[in-house]
Order: structure tokens, then C-alpha cells, then sequence
């Protein structure tokens, strides 16, 4: 039992603005408000004082959410000096404790991710009036006396005084005017008041699991999410790289939506036991933080897909997308995969979007694994084709491209024979065929028809944007990548992506301004000082330029791209002898595996010895390089030699 003085303290305090009943009952509990009391099946349950004010503002508000700030300014207050989410915390599990219930599978308290609590039980007061729904006080007349019998005197009964006949139906019938007219206004206004969205983030769904090796499923259906609602054309979907940054953030929705730009906020938890999933999603107004919509889906693993659907058109629906017959028929898609081959197919995308040299390698592993466990599974082949084109990419340089590309386009097709409407699959055979096919017109409608059937897939436009480039169409190809940029503004790849076209296109005092801003988001990665000294270099700021170009090979020692373009820069600026140092030491490397035969040859070019340049140049084209490298305002010096005019012409570039 609580202390009287506290017990006061709590009636006070629950009566400022809602007034409860004294006695509330759910299941098989009853809360004393009166007594400070707990009872379970009419024995007393010991509860402390912070969780018996928690439950006692739930059962205020039964259904509803009860947002974390709300609690804290409740229980703690401002000159309270506490780690309030421990204390919370904390109080959340006594509480659970007491009821028996569980944060995995709660009967009374559920958590929302990032927002606060709600009670799922049913509550009534003790007279079995439920909680909300006043008591219906007696009428006026209910005291009136018959007196006709011998001890009527002392019977009270309900008698009408007499009205005249029409008297009553009066007021009742301006009381069913007042409400057509209050309906048919709230019909007609309903549209104006319900917020517009064009634009949402996903937020991480979160993982109830206690085991922290699940976090890929909960990233990998946050992914799932984020991709089927990324089809609809009229609804800017923020992608995962930058949504991820909030993973176990506390920052307040509103200010997660100022950040990313966005009408609208979805958040919710991923609960996998066994074979069974259980996906539960809300979706918040970003202006007001208002509570718009939320459902609990449940089904087996095999039905995962499916549930994500049905969460996507539901959020659909709640927006009031106009979705074309495509996107209405990609929502209503149902696929049904092995368990195991899903799992792996998770595994496989949480590593890939590492981006690193360990993570791509994984991700190979686990797209195979995927498909071996289901043949047909067409996003397994799709991922298998992305982790390709990356591996022979110049940036990763793991595998050689002859190697890397013939398997990554391999897999795209397959991918797409599955599945024609697999955007994302589209873009990876594009890749492809611009990398190592040097394909430029097939490669053009492969991205176009990818990004119309993914319109929400940054990659696609980031992509694009180099084959536009490639093609000498260097506007077109900055507003694709800032096109991506609006689709994930915090991702660091896009950043650097995004200052690399504007050096391509000679935009270089705009290249360094985007470099920084990259920089700011994140001084240790390494592509954004690596293209930041470039610009810098162009600029013929040596000094900067090669301090940036040392960062990023200080950052990324293993690449043979930012080692070049540092001998490059010591070169052009007349450290001679450092630049000859590191051209020894890549040709080498050289020896050892495939050429890097660019990367050479861009050190040839700073020392201006033209006729090894091309030498080197002929050499990556024999091994199928990628010619995106040439667009490097560093190879302008070679743009007029009629060896470099025959290259291009044979590549299919424009001269």
C-alpha cells in the first residue's frame, strides 16, 4: 500500500484533468486509486510509486498512446535532476513485472518505438461502466411521488410531469438538424483537415527480440518497407542509409521530420518467434505529432512479403496515394519464400549496404546461399548482381572486371527473367552494361524503365547520373544525382557521388562546397576528401588539395584510386620524385593481379608523359575497364590527342 501522503499526492494528480473512477478493473486486476492499491484476483500486488502513477495513466487513456515526454513531465519534474529513460525504463519492467505481461508478447502494456506506451486491455470501472462513459444521472423527475396507494408516500416513482403533445419532438428534431449538418460538414471538410503527405520517412523498425543478433531482420524489413513504398510515384520515400542514422535515437519526431524533410513519419517493431512474425506500424503527422494511424499484422516467416504488402497499401490508403495500375498491383504482389532463404537473403542486403570490402564479400556468400536454398527467388539474384557490380567496381577493386561483371549480369538477367518488375534488377543490369558491355543505348532504357518501376531507389538515379555523364550530359546527370540526394540526404556515398559529377562537369568550386558538406556529416570518410582534393587540385590549391588527398588514403589505404590521384597531385604540382615513388610502387601491385591500368595511366598524365598514358590507357581497355574514369578533368590534358579521340570513338563515347 502506498504512503497516505503519496496516495494523495496520486489522486491530486490524476484528477487535474481526466478524473478517473476509484476503482478500475482489467482482467483480473483492480487499481485502488483510493487505497494506492494493485489487486490481483482481490490479493493485494506490491507496486511502487512511479510504476503505480505509470499504470494509472494508461488506464487514464486505455487504446491510446502515452507519449514518453508526457510521462517524464508527469513523474519528473523540470527541476527533477534523473536519468529519466532509465527511470522510465525501469518503472515500464516493475510494472510488467507485476502484471505478468512482456515487452514481446504484452496482454496490457505495449511499447511504441521512440514514442511511449499504450494499454491493450479493456478497462472498466468498478460498476462495470467502461472508462470514458459517464454515468447517466437520473432524470429530473425520477423523485416525483404516487400517491394513490396506501404506502405509496413512501415509494418514489418515475413520472412525467404532462407536456404538451408536440413540446418534445421540438428541440429533439433542431437536435437531428444540428447533427446531419455537423456530419455532412465534417464530410466535406474532412479532405482539408486530414494533413497532405508527399513525402514519409521509414524510421528503423524495432527489434523486440532480446537476442541482438536479430537486428538484420528488423533492418531487413525496415528495407522491405521503405522498397514497396518507394513504388509509389507521387510519395517521396527517404531511404534507408539516411533513416538508419536515427536507429535508437531520442530525438523527437517532429524534429527527425524537420531534418529529413518529410510530411510524414512511420515507425513500428518486428517481433519474429520461432516460424511466426508479428509486424506492428504507425504513421505519425510529422507537424502536429499526431497519432494517424497504427496495425498489428502477424503471420508465418514464409508469408513475410506479404505482410509488408499489406502494411505498404495500407499506408497507401491512409495517404490517399493515386497509385497507377502498376503500383497498385505491385502492392497487392504476394510471394511466398523459403524461411531460410529469406533469412539469408536479409543477411546478404545488411552486408552489402556496408559498403565495405569484408561486407561485399559476405553478401556474395549469403545471395548464393539464398538462392541455393530457393532457386527461383528473384531479389536473391538481384542482390547477388549489386554485390557483383560493386566487387569489380574501380572503388572496391576486389575482383577483376572480367571476373566480376560477366556474374553480376548473370545474375541480373535471372533476376529479371523471375521477374520482369523488378525495378532494382533493371538497374543492376544497366550497371553493368555501362561498365563492362560499354553498351550505352541498352543500358540507357534499362535505367529508365528501372526507375519507373522503382521511382523511390536513389541508386537508380545515382547511377544514371554517371551514364548521363558518361554520355557528355553533365547537367542532366547532377539534377539525377540530386534526384537521390532528396531520396537519402544523410547517405555519405550519394554526398560524395553528388560532388563527384559536379567535378566531371567542371562545377568546381560547387564540388568543393558539396565535399565539405559531406565532410561535416562524417570527417572520416574517406571519398569525401578524396574528391574534395580533386577539386582542390583543379583549382591549383596544391597544398589543400594534397592534404585532402592524404586523408583519404589515410582513411581507405587500400585504394589504388586515391593513391593515383595523390601521385597525380604531387606530380602536377612538382613533387616529382613522390609522385614517381607511388607509380612504382601501383605498378608493382600491378604485377601482382589486375592492372589498374587507369590509375596509372593518371599518373602518367601529371608527369606529362602522354605516349605512356595511352600505353597504359590501351592496356585497361583490353581488360574491359570502366570508362567512367575518363570523364576526370584530370585526363583533359589527353582529350585532344588523336590516340585518346580513338579510344573514346571505340568505347562509343562522345569525343
Amino acid at each position: 500500500m502506498l504512503h497516505s501522503g503519496v496516495r494523495a499526492k496520486l489522486t491530486s494528480f490524476m484528477q487535474e484533468a481526466h478524473p478517473l473512477p476509484e476503482l478500475l478493473r482489467f482482467g483480473i486486476f483492480e487499481l485502488d486509486l483510493r487505497a494506492g492499491e494493485l489487486r490481483k484476483n482481490g490479493l493485494r500486488v506490491r507496486l511502487q510509486e512511479q510504476p503505480f502513477q505509470v499504470l494509472a495513466m494508461l488506464l487514464e487513456r486505455p487504446g491510446e498512446i502515452v507519449g514518453r515526454q508526457e510521462l517524464q513531465k508527469k513523474l519528473w519534474p523540470a527541476d527533477t535532476f534523473v536519468d529519466f529513460d532509465h527511470g522510465l525504463n525501469k518503472a515500464i519492467n516493475k510494472l510488467r513485472d507485476a502484471l505478468g505481461d512482456s515487452a514481446e508478447s504484452p496482454r496490457f502494456v505495449e511499447t511504441i518505438a521512440r514514442r511511449g506506451y499504450r494499454f491493450l486491455a479493456d478497462v472498466k470501472a468498478a460498476n462495470a461502466v467502461p472508462v470514458g462513459i459517464p454515468e447517466k444521472a437520473p432524470p429530473p423527475y425520477a423523485s416525483a411521488v404516487v400517491r394513490d396507494g396506501p404506502d405509496s408516500a413512501s415509494k418514489p416513482a418515475l413520472v412525467k410531469p404532462p407536456l404538451p403533445s408536440l413540446a418534445w419532438k421540438i428541440p429533439v428534431v433542431v437536435l437531428l438538424i444540428l447533427m446531419a449538418s455537423l456530419a455532412i460538414w465534417k464530410l466535406r471538410s474532412g479532405n482539408r483537415a486530414s494533413p497532405i503527405i508527399r513525402s514519409l520517412a521509414v524510421l528503423p523498425l524495432e527489434s523486440l527480440s532480446t537476442d541482438a543478433s536479430q537486428d538484420y531482420f528488423a533492418d531487413g524489413m525496415t528495407d522491405e518497407l521503405i522498397s514497396d513504398l518507394g513504388q509509389i510515384s507521387t510519395l517521396r520515400v527517404i531511404s534507408r542509409t539516411s533513416v538508419m542514422a536515427y536507429k535508437h535515437a531520442r530525438k523527437p519526431l517532429p524534429q527527425i521530420a524537420r531534418e529529413l524533410n518529410v510530411d510524414a513519419v512511420v515507425e513500428g517493431t518486428v517481433l519474429r518467434s520461432g516460424d511466426r512474425v508479428r509486424i506492428t506500424a504507425q504513421l505519425i503527422d510529422a507537424a502536429t505529432d499526431k497519432h494517424l494511424w497504427s496495425q498489428s499484422y502477424e503471420g508465418e516467416l514464409r508469408d513475410t512479403l506479404a505482410l509488408q504488402n499489406k502494411v505498404a497499401a495500407a499506408i497507401a490508403n491512409q495517404i490517399r496515394a493515386n497509385l497507377n495500375p502498376q503500383e497498385q498491383a505491385a502492392l497487392k504482389k504476394t510471394t511466398l519464400v523459403d524461411p531460410e532463404a529469406y533469412e539469408s537473403y536479409l543477411k546478404g542486403r545488411y552486408f552489402w549496404n556496408k559498403r565495405t570490402a569484408d561486407g561485399l564479400h559476405k553478401a556474395i556468400d549469403y545471395f548464393n546461399e539464398a538462392i541455393e536454398k530457393n532457386p527461383d527467388y528473384a531479389e536473391a539474384y538481384a542482390g547477388l548482381a549489386d554485390a557483383y557490380s560493386l566487387a569489380g567496381d574501380w572503388k572496391y577493386g576486389l575482383i577483376a572486371p572480367r571476373d566480376a561483371y560477366p556474374k553480376a549480369k548473370a545474375a541480373a538477367v535471372k533476376a529479371l527473367s523471375l521477374d520482369g518488375t523488378l525495378g532494382e534488377a533493371h538497374i543492376s543490369l544497366a550497371f553493368c552494361l555501362d561498365n563492362f558491355d560499354w553498351d550505352w543505348e541498352s543500358a540507357g532504357s534499362e535505367f529508365t524503365r528501372g526507375i519507373e518501376l522503382s521511382p523511390g531507389y536513389p541508386i537508380g538515379y545515382e547511377w544514371y547520373g554517371w551514364h548521363l555523364a558518361s554520355l557528355g550530359r553533365h547537367d542532366e546527370a547532377v539534377a539525377e544525382v540530386e534526384k537521390a540526394a532528396s531520396l537519402d540526404p544523410l547517405s555519405l556515398s550519394i554526398g560524395a557521388d553528388l560532388a563527384e559529377e559536379l567535378l566531371v562537369a567542371h562545377r568546381f568550386d560547387e564540388a568543393i562546397q558539396q565535399s565539405r558538406k559531406t565532410v561535416i556529416l562524417d570527417p572520416f570518410f574517406a571519398p569525401a576528401h578524396y574528391v574534395l582534393g580533386q577539386a582542390l587540385v583543379q583549382k591549383h590549391n596544391y597544398k589543400e588539395g594534397i592534404a585532402e588527398l592524404q586523408k583519404a588514403v589515410e582513411l581507405s589505404p587500400g585504394s589504388t584510386a586515391f593513391t593515383a590521384n595523390l601521385a597525380y597531385a604531387y606530380a602536377v604540382s612538382g613533387m616529382r620524385d613522390d609522385a614517381a615513388k607511388i607509380l612504382n610502387d601501383l605498378k608493382n601491385k600491378s604485377a601482382q593481379g589486375f592492372s589498374n591500368a587507369p590509375e596509372i595511366a593518371m599518373v602518367y598524365v601529371g608527369l606529362d608523359e602522354k605516349d605512356q598514358a595511352m600505353a597504359w590507357l590501351e592496356k585497361g581497355y583490353a581488360e574491359r575497364f570502366s570508362p567512367w574514369v575518363l570523364m576526370r578533368p584530370c585526363f583533359d590534358r589527353l582529350r585532344l590527342d588523336p590516340g585518346f579521340q580513338d579510344l573514346v570513338r571505340r568505347i562509343g563515347l562522345p569525343r
